[in-house]
Order: structure tokens, then sequence, then C-alpha cells
């Protein structure tokens, strides 16, 4: 996946090089706030925080996802997605459930921020962002974000992975990896059996539980990876991803997510793939009694290479720590320490 990551990043250097050296000071043509799905807890009168992210750009919004559509076709959607015209130095006011704040954006066309004394509502809230200032020319524009609430009717978050872990990706393939994410969509991209089920099954019927997706893929496939679960019909959540360019680590979002929901324990899902498993021992260590479970799902090309040994090994926690190499085992792990409902688990 790291070398998927440098390749891609290397060539959005280059092209927003490109663009600013021949575009400069001129109106964008596209101007576009994009905002990301966010996230924030409410307290029993309400009151609470919420932190919001998106991302300015000088972009047409991108084409819709067609059922039967070419590989080409969808080449062309997912390299759009790659190749943006980011706008830096945006001015932005955000706004959600009576509380504001200001944002600008950075070299990336990124902002982030984080608002306190909100009224919000579960399990979700709306909020605005609009221009705060004119930018080279545009004087008006405004977005809606979906803000992901918890309140204290949460029996339990879920903080999960998504390549290999809900997405069949084959981060082990490099370059199999890399093809499936150009040539692939929403529509077409597979995901595990009984996997949207069991996070169903989870959220609870009212959708009191929320997810939260964490993965060291870019933002770029934010819109993609939010489609892919809803028709796959995993409950929605935030999708908390990094920069191609400037990075951002899945611990942060880790972090963010636990410091912004204090009143929630969690269950965590990954894969064998990558990090995970050290990851989440990490977290376990740092939060002690935040932790319910640990799921990971067993997709190594070569199971005994170790690693994942090399965490289970030295296990001296008192959270359940579950290799499962199909979702059946993490259902029957989760069923027997009471987190699934068993009427929910057939």
């Amino acid at each position: 996946m790291s070398r998927a990551r440098l390749v891609l990043g290397r060539l959005e250097r280059r092209w927003d090089s490109l663009l600013r050296s021949r575009w400069g000071d001129k109106v964008p043509a596209h101007f576009r706030i994009v905002a990301y799905v966010g996230h924030g807890s409410a307290d029993q009168q309400g009151t609470g925080r919420v932190v919001v992210r998106g991302r300015v750009l000088d972009d047409p919004e991108p084409a819709e996802t067609i059922d039967g559509e070419t590989p080409w076709a969808a080449v062309r959607r997912s390299v759009a997605g790659f190749v943006t015209s980011e706008l830096p130095g945006v001015h932005l006011r955000v706004e959600v459930g009576g509380a504001e704040a200001e944002a600008v954006t950075d070299d990336d066309g990124y902002f982030r921020v984080e608002l306190s004394g909100c009224e919000l509502s579960a399990p979700w809230s709306e909020g605005t962002i609009r221009l705060a200032a004119p930018y080279r020319g545009i004087r008006e524009a405004t977005a809606r974000v979906l803000v992901r609430v918890s309140d204290e009717r949460a029996e339990l978050g879920v903080l999960s992975d998504v390549d290999d872990t809900i997405l069949v990706t084959g981060v082990q393939r490099t370059w199999t990896m890399i093809r499936q994410t150009l040539t692939g969509s929403a529509l077409t991209r597979t995901t595990f059996d009984g996997a949207p089920e069991l996070y169903r099954a989870l959220a609870r019927p009212d959708d009191r539980n929320p997810f939260f997706y964490v993965s060291s893929s870019p933002w770029n496939l934010h819109d993609f990876l939010l489609g892919f679960l809803a028709h796959r019909g995993f409950p929605t959540g935030p999708v908390l991803l990094r920069d191609l360019v400037a990075g951002g680590h899945k611990r942060e979002r880790i972090e963010e997510v636990l410091g912004l929901h204090p009143h929630l324990r969690f269950v965590l899902v990954g894969d064998s793939a990558e990090h995970d498993p050290q990851i989440y021992a990490e977290t376990v260590r740092r939060h002690p009694g935040r932790i319910l479970a640990v799921c990971i799902r067993e997709v190594r090309l070569d199971p005994g290479d170790g690693r994942v040994e090399a965490v289970t090994d030295g296990w001296d926690q008192d959270v359940p720590f579950v290799l499962a190499p199909d979702t059946a085992t993490m259902v029957a792990a989760l069923r027997d320490l009471g987190l699934v409902p068993p009427s929910s688990v057939e």
C-alpha cells in the first residue's frame, strides 16, 4: 500500500505544480466546497463538540457511478478524483448546532475545524460551510455537512478499518490493488460474506451505536467509500482518511475518535495485511477500560509470517483478541461476549 501511495503522491504533486503555474490567481471556473462526514458527541442536554473536515477544489462535480459502465469509464472517474485542482488560503465559516468557527484551507485545499457548545441531535445533525471572505472573484459558496452524533443511548462504538477488513482489496498485492482502485466502482467492488450483516447487528436496528471507518487510504477516495458502504448495506458513518501528499496517520484518527466520544467503549475491527494488530494493541494499552474487543480478519498471504503472533503471544491485556479467518468466527466471538444480540446472529 505504501508504494502505491508514494506513486500517487508524486503524481499529485506534479499535477498541483502544473496547475498553479498555469492558472495563478484566475477566477476558479468550478469553485466547490467538499464536506466530509463529520462526527461529534452530545451530553444529556444535547450539547457537545464536533469535528468537521473538508476540501475546497476548482473541479466539476464528479461523474455519477453508473451500473454496467465500462472499465475505461471507471478509470476516467478514478483518475479525476486524484488529479484535482485544490485551492489554498480559502477562508470558511462552519456552523453546526448554533456554534460557529472559522477555518482556512491549507496548501492542499484541506480544512479541519472543531466546534464546542453545539446543540446536537443523535444520530445525525446537519451543519453549513460558507465562504467567509471573497476568494479570487468568488463571493458566495455554501455546502451542507452531515455530522454523526453519539449520545447516552449508544451502547458501544465501532472503529473499523476498510481495505481487506470490509472491502476486498488485496493490499499485499500492490499492482492488483491499484488496478482494482482504478477500474472498479462503488457498485462493483466486493465485500466479505456476512460483513454488512455483522456491522448492522453491532449498530442495532435503531442505529444507536456509531461506526467510524478509519483507513490509510487518501481523502480522494472519500466519496467512493461512502458509496460502497451505502451500496453494500453497511452502517453509515464518518470515513476518516489521510492526505495523499502530507500524510496523517491512522493512530491520529483513532485518538481523535476516542477523545471526542469519551463516554463510549469500542470494538476495534481490522485485518492482518498491514499494521492493524500493532496499532490496536497500542490503543488498548493507551486507553485502559475503553476497548471491549479487538477483531482481526486473517488475510495474510503467508499466515505463518509471525507478525500477528508477535502481538498475540505477548498479549497481557484483559481485552479479547480475535484472529478470525471469516466473518462467522467474528460473529461467534462477539456473540459470546454479549456484543452481538443472539437474535441477530443468523
